[in-house]
């Protein structure tokens, strides 16, 4: 069963990049004390993720600040690295690119996906959250193959 709308975010290791390297971010301690929005996609680089997911929420950042969001994540079952590079070559400023290299935090939140048809191996399902120190506010699951409630003008509007 997935995380819902109430449900403490969970437990589990995720990781971003800084200016010393990789760091290794508890996702805890990632949400405790401010409102987060958090959206997850199946892959960096992918079609949609990269030209539409990610790019939305670059463009809106400052709305959903004044919408009293303190952090916005981009989550994918990636590695660091690639997240990092990701990241750069979107000019993410400003978004958390944080990886879920082996599908913990994913399966914790009961969102994992298995994308071994096309390839993939196991991966995040596209989805975001709003969470207030924690606590799971606002939560938008994408149906399999569809990017609309995700977006970043969806969870604008839904806050």
């Amino acid at each position: 069963m997935s995380i819902q709308i109430g449900d403490r975010i969970p437990s589990a290791m995720l990781s971003e990049m800084d200016e010393q390297g990789p760091q290794p971010l508890l996702s805890t301690q990632y949400f405790a004390g401010r409102r987060v929005v958090l959206f997850s996609v199946p892959g960096a680089f992918t079609p949609t993720c990269s030209a539409y997911h990610l790019p939305g929420f670059v463009e809106l950042a400052d709305e959903f600040a004044n919408k009293g969001i303190d952090a916005i994540g981009c989550m994918a079952v990636n590695d660091v690295f690639v997240m990092h590079a990701w990241g750069k070559s979107a000019n993410a400023n400003g978004i958390d690119m944080l990886a879920d290299g082996n599908g913990e935090f994913s399966k914790a939140l009961g969102l994992e996906l298995d994308g071994t048809a096309f390839g993939m191996g196991q991966r995040s399902q596209r989805f975001a959250l709003v969470a207030d120190d924690g606590i799971v506010t606002h939560l938008m699951i994408e149906a399999p193959g569809e990017f609309r409630v995700s977006s970043a003008e969806s969870v604008l509007a839904a806050l």
